[in-house]
């Protein structure tokens, strides 16, 4: 059920939405919490942090204990959240870049001293 709340609904089959409709239809707090996730998630994809006050409010308005715990959080740091969902930037770049370096150095755990692995960095 939780990939069926948290995946895209046009990348679900036919059957899994049948099972999905069913299932939100005989519970209607789970189908506040989709629709509450699915319009996180649009937030996110279309960079609109703007909504994110009204939709805070909202999730407190529906009274779900871990979608309003979320919800709190975010509303904690609200300024750094609403720039993190209206800006273009993020640290993909870097993280890949340190992901890469980590995977280097386990790669060679035990085997070589520090200059091996500077060498492999460099060269890599």
């Amino acid at each position: 059920m939780a990939g069926w709340l948290t995946r895209h609904p046009a990348t679900l089959t036919e059957e899994e939405k049948r099972h999905r409709k069913a299932v939100l239809s005989r519970c209607p707090e789970l189908a506040s919490a989709a629709e509450l996730t699915s319009s996180f998630a649009e937030m996110l994809t279309i960079l609109s942090g703007d909504r994110l006050p009204g939709w805070i409010t909202e999730v407190t308005t529906a009274g779900l204990p871990g979608v309003n715990s979320f919800a709190a959080r975010l509303n904690n740091d609200l300024d750094a959240v609403t720039a993190g969902l209206t800006t273009d930037w993020n640290s993909g770049p870097v993280e890949s870049a340190v992901n890469r370096i980590k995977m280097l150095k386990r790669q060679m755990f035990g085997r070589a001293a520090f200059g091996l692995l500077r060498k492999r960095v460099l060269l890599s």
